[in-house]
This record gives structure tokens, sequence and C-alpha cells, in this order.
């Protein structure tokens, strides 16, 4: 099994993410009763995965990024974070099986306060993360080691930017996409305010404290 290469963790620059959104919306906290009534599609290498798609009561809902993230965070887990070769495959496999189009995952562009840091410079190359494990992606120009599509909506390959430049937002969030563009099932930036199925993937660290919280509660 080849991993994908994950540089050091952003734990300096954690504590950011929980800042209010431009919108007001903030990333919330998980809800112990949720937690426990947490849905399971599947599991894989020992991590539990909720399909969107799959539950009669999301089964056709998109939603943006943040939404997707407090979807899963509430429930102990977070949009999924494709960390090695294995696992892409295997979530890569589900979206062509059933035929979905595309996907969130919780990467992302380092775009709040700290992101200044020499390290990540430049952005576009360094500074993409996955958020539920604050883990850095490799360098988006080390194509051996990362799943970026070879094109896009321009031609070019990802991550391309190519809504901010063409004058709208900033494609800060990661997607899969399945032959959007013709160009197979890969990584593609996005920007967050669109609407997607997503994937939930369990979370060690927020299961870990509501079960320290919640000692009575079965999690």
């Amino acid at each position: 099994m080849i991993k994908f290469l994950l540089l050091g963790a952003f734990v300096a620059l954690s504590a950011a993410q929980f800042q209010p959104q431009p919108t007001g919306r903030i990333l919330e906290p998980p809800i112990p009763a949720l937690c426990a009534q947490r849905t399971i599609h599947e599991r894989f290498n020992g991590k539990g995965y909720y399909y969107s798609w799959a539950d009669p009561r999301t089964n056709g809902q998109e939603v943006d990024w943040l939404a997707g993230r407090n979807f899963c965070r509430q429930r102990c887990m977070d949009l999924v974070s494709l960390e090695t070769s294995a696992e892409n495959e295997f979530i890569k496999s589900r979206i062509v099986q059933n035929k979905v189009k595309y996907i969130w995952t919780s990467g992302r562009l380092c775009d709040f306060k700290g992101c200044d840091r020499p390290d990540l410079q430049p952005l576009h190359i360094n500074g993409w993360f996955w958020t539920a494990e604050l883990q850095k992606l490799a360098p988006t120009n080390d194509r051996n080691q990362n799943d970026w599509s070879e094109s896009g909506g321009i031609g070019k390959p990802q991550p391309d930017n190519r809504e901010a430049i063409q004058g709208g937002a900033p494609e800060n969030c990661l997607a899969v996409l399945n032959q959007f563009y013709n160009d197979g099932v890969n990584w593609h930036d996005v920007a967050c305010h669109h609407k997607k199925p997503w994937v939930c993937e369990e979370n060690d660290s927020l299961l870990k404290y509501v079960r320290f919280t919640n000692p009575n509660l079965r999690v």
C-alpha cells in the first residue's frame, strides 16, 4: 500500500479552523446523542464510513463544504481524508459504483490566520491539508504523491483556481469528481460554497472526546 505523502501537522493553526466564517457560521462540536446513533454504511481499515447518497434521509441532498463537515462532526465523524492510495481507491470505487458525480472531502487550502508560514509558501503548492486530521498534503506539483486531475474546466492540471481566475470565488476546497470533465475520477479544487454529496469518516479524536466526557454513553 502506497501512502500519499503527508508533511506534518497543522497543530499551530488548528484553532483558526474554529473561528467564525465570513457568513457567521462556525465549525460545530460533536453532539453525543448523534454520535451514539451514527450510521455506518461500510468499514475499511478499521474506520466507519457514511455515504450521504446511501441514507434515505440525505439521499439526493447536496450541501456546501462547511455544512458537510458539520453534519459529520455532529456524529463524531468528519469529511473523509484520503490519506493513502488504498483509501483513495476505495472511496473512488464507491463513487463509481453508485454513479455519484462528485463528493466533498476534508481537503482545504490554508486560507485563515497563520497561513503565511514559510513552509506553506507558495500556498497553491504547499498549502493544502486534510482539515479532519490537520495533516498537510504533498506539494501539488509532486504528481506521484497525490491524485489531482490532469485537466479541468480550463484544461489545466488541478488545482487551477479556475473560478477565481474567471472572476468568481477562490477554489479552496477539495472534491473528488467523477468524469466531470471526462478526465477520470480525480481530485479537483472547487469553491467551498458549491453543493455536493458527502462522505463522512469516523474521527478518532472526536470519538475519544465524547467517550471521555460521556462515560455512560455507548459511543
